[in-house]
């Protein structure tokens, strides 16, 4: 195991939208791809950024198609545990990438969805600051419901619970991950995030074209 170090950026770019059969990559936003957009709000960070593709041909194509202002990282897909090669679920990613995290010697992983381009670096901050102590930290809204893939993980603790899940092969919700033993620091959407991120635009997926209509004019009205 390589020198331990804090934190890494794991963005998931795999996953095709259940709704509109797009593969989420390859989605514009204001003419430019969506992980154009997070990697330009990313690039001021001293973290190293991990993108976890479903296939080398994915990745081919992204890395033959954007330049990125920062270096990034490239993980494919391992489903030696999954047999399932028309399934697209994110705890294959999260499973490949926490796999290779673990041996490169990281303690955590700040996990993004590839389809959420206008993250806040306030929030971003916010997050990690607020990880310093806990195993985990996650935002819950007043309803209960977690932004699983807006997330700070414990990378040992975590590839092992992915591992356990797909070996399963059932049940691939990702609260799953959550262990009752971790110290997890909740972060309130309402009472916290939103002071930084008024129309909380950080926690925006973008699944399709009538997506990028509704996020375009929520984006012209932020800025």
């Amino acid at each position: 195991m390589e020198q331990q170090k804090y934190l890494a950026i794991v963005i998931l770019i795999g996953g095709k939208s259940n709704r509109s059969g797009y593969e989420k990559g390859t989605i514009e936003l204001d003419g430019k791809p969506l992980i154009l957009h997070q990697i330009e709000t990313l690039a001021e960070f001293d973290e190293d950024i991990f993108l976890v593709g479903n296939s080398d041909d994915q990745i081919s194509r992204i890395k033959r198609n954007i330049k990125f202002p920062k270096e990034v990282n490239f993980i494919v897909d391992d489903r030696d545990f999954f047999p399932y090669p028309g399934i697209f679920t994110p705890m294959i990613g999260i499973y490949s990438a926490f796999k290779q995290l673990n041996q490169k010697g990281f303690q955590k992983a700040f996990l993004l969805s590839g389809d959420a381009p206008l993250i806040r670096s306030d929030v971003i901050k916010y997050m990690i600051k607020e990880s310093k102590g806990y195993d985990c930290v996650i935002p819950r809204w007043i309803n209960g419901f977690l932004e699983t893939l807006f997330a700070i993980y414990p990378i040992p603790q975590t590839f092992q619970n992915s591992k356990q899940i797909i070996q399963s092969q059932k049940h691939y919700a990702l609260t799953k991950l959550l262990d009752e033993e971790w110290n997890i620091n909740y972060i309130s959407v309402e009472k916290e995030l939103k002071d930084m991120d008024t129309k909380l635009l950080s926690l925006f997926n973008i699944n399709g074209p009538i997506d990028i209509e509704k996020i375009t004019t929520e984006y012209i009205k932020e800025d």
